[in-house]
């Protein structure tokens, strides 16, 4: 996947984690772009993980594993830090 990919993924992803999370986040737009891409790299483990491996590219597969992964990382984020 292209470096732009990764960076729309990230964006995306991370976005989408902060909207489906409930309460106010005072998080920025690179922290959330930072988030979304570590989420992406956490949502492929944790889909190979369990055997659901094969997202490459940038798909709809590939959206929802990332934001599932970084809204995990912001719900421990958001646990850690508040």
């Amino acid at each position: 996947m292209g470096f732009i990919a990764w960076i729309i993924l990230g964006l995306a992803a991370g976005a989408l984690a902060r909207w489906f999370m409930p309460g106010d986040d005072k998080m920025s737009w690179l922290m959330t772009f930072i988030l979304g891409v570590a989420g992406s790299f956490v949502g492929g483990f944790l889909a190979s993980f369990i055997g659901m491996g094969g997202g490459a590219g940038f798909n709809l597969y590939s959206l929802i594993s990332a934001t599932i992964g970084a809204f995990i990382l912001l719900f421990g984020y958001n646990k850690f830090v508040k």
